[in-house]
């Protein structure tokens, strides 16, 4: 096993690379990987005598999640002082929202990472190839498909930058020599040591028993992973992801049509990847099946549905659409609601009162509005209409999503109902009539907090 250094053949192609960018940013938690990263890229850019490289950061993010959090990142902060490195300290609050402690961890971090980055910047992390060989075999025991079992890329785009993994060809016990002829201080996690973790048990257990019989298998296991990441590359190529439809409200669906069309095998495969587009975690194979076979064998009037981790799937008339997040609704009071302002209510979005350039409600000075939500009852006599009728009535005229209908804001000016969200105007004692003291119409505004999509 040859030695780590700063001109290794392989990081020094790495980075000889990226001396173009903006900026190079190290994801630095302190431990052996990222701090042997981290020292890495400095003594190489020292090594270059270089004014003009990418100035070097440290980022480290505080999860808060262990008794030490705090004493992790002085650590990080002494390491970068005395080093003369800046460093960027992002504290986040960790949601679990069903997918576990360190999925939720994971996109925490990854968030922060993707706020820290600007357009040209390098996120270098310091995974390696344990870090490859162990989530194979981890995922291999939990029957994972294609995509779960393929190589860790070693460059992808991270939201206005690029993250990049330039020791990921290398084993850990490279970075730890490398880290004990430096004398470098680093953190050493304690739940590494919990041999009842999954992951621990099978580096502490089961890989030093293969290693004795097997000593290449890690470059073995790389290569494997790295055939399936093209076979995977190969099958998205030959069946592209279908194209997304939006309901009235935004959220982003497939239309059944195309489901029912694709073998029940690509079907799964490509709602999988549909899914991970817009950042969603893998749903169980078996679980997801079931959920397909509903939609296709199940009356048209029923609406199937699939709870993932922290996100759902319903079908709704001729698509299946990927619902907002209901944990985040309660029904929240009457809200007062005057001309140029705004509230965020959880589960609903952001509403403000703002001029309407056409048709509107008056307002006179003083005035201030009640946003309610649906106690059952309410009627509106939609702009222009001869009728009024009941918004049960209306929602399903309208094809509103049934997961929507608690949430639709109404516009109250006292007891008499001024418009369902921003979806009609009712005829009222104030719909285009400005007052001699007013100043003209407004209208709701509405910024949904529909599931993102890209």
């Amino acid at each position: 096993m040859s030695e780590l250094s700063p001109n290794h053949i392989e990081l020094d192609r790495c980075l000889a690379a990226q001396v173009s960018a903006n900026r190079w940013c190290v994801a630095f938690s302190g431990g052996l990987d990222s701090t042997v990263l981290l020292h890495l890229l400095k003594a190489w850019s020292t090594a270059q005598a270089n004014p003009n490289l990418p100035e070097l950061i440290a980022v480290h993010v505080n999860h808060g999640m262990q008794a030490a959090a705090d004493h992790f990142q002085r650590h990080c902060e002494v390491v970068c002082r005395a080093w003369g490195i800046p460093l960027s300290v992002h504290k986040v609050d960790v949601v679990n929202s069903g997918s576990g402690a360190e999925a939720a961890a994971r996109t925490a971090r990854y968030t922060a990472f993707e706020a820290e980055l600007c357009p040209g910047d390098v996120l270098f992390m310091g995974h390696h190839l344990d870090d490859q060989v162990e989530p194979f075999f981890l995922r291999l025991l939990r029957g994972s498909g294609l995509q779960g079992l393929s190589a860790m890329p070693v460059q992808r785009q991270l939201g206005r930058g690029q993250l990049i993994r330039p020791l990921l060809s290398m084993e850990r016990e490279l970075l730890r020599r490398y880290g004990v002829r430096q004398k470098l201080a680093f953190i050493d996690d304690p739940s590494n040591a919990e041999s009842g973790a999954s992951r621990n048990f099978l580096r502490r257990e089961v890989l030093p028993l293969l290693a004795t019989r097997w000593a290449g298998y890690r470059q073995t296991v790389a290569r494997a992973t790295h055939h399936l990441a093209v076979a995977g590359e190969l099958m998205e190529d030959a069946q592209p992801l279908p194209q997304s439809q939006h309901n009235l409200l935004g959220d982003p669906g497939i239309e059944m049509d195309w489901m029912t069309s694709q073998p029940i095998e690509g079907a799964m495969n490509c709602l999988r990847r549909w899914l991970q587009s817009a950042g969603h975690t893998m749903p169980d194979r078996i679980a997801l099946m079931e959920f397909v076979r509903q939609l296709r064998e199940a009356n048209p009037q029923a609406n199937p549905r699939f709870d993932g981790s922290g996100y759902s799937l319903q079908r709704y008339r001729e698509a299946v659409y990927l619902l907002p997040d209901s944990r985040e609704f309660a029904i929240p009071p009457a809200i007062p609601l005057g001309p140029g302002e705004t509230c965020a209510v959880a589960g609903v979005g952001a509403l403000s009162i703002v001029p309407a350039p056409a048709n509107g409600f008056a307002i006179a000075p003083g005035e201030r509005l009640n946003i309610r939500w649906r106690t059952g009852g309410e009627r509106c006599r939609p702009q222009g209409r001869r009728h009024g009728r009941s918004l049960k009535k209306l929602f399903q005229e309208r094809q509103i999503p049934p997961w929507w209908r608690q949430r639709l804001p109404l516009v109250y000016l006292g007891e008499e109902l001024l418009a369902v969200a921003d979806v009609w105007l009712c005829e009222s004692s104030r719909l285009g009539i400005p007052q001699k003291a007013s100043k003209g119409l407004w209208r709701l505004q509405w910024q949904r907090n529909s599931s993102a999509f890209d």
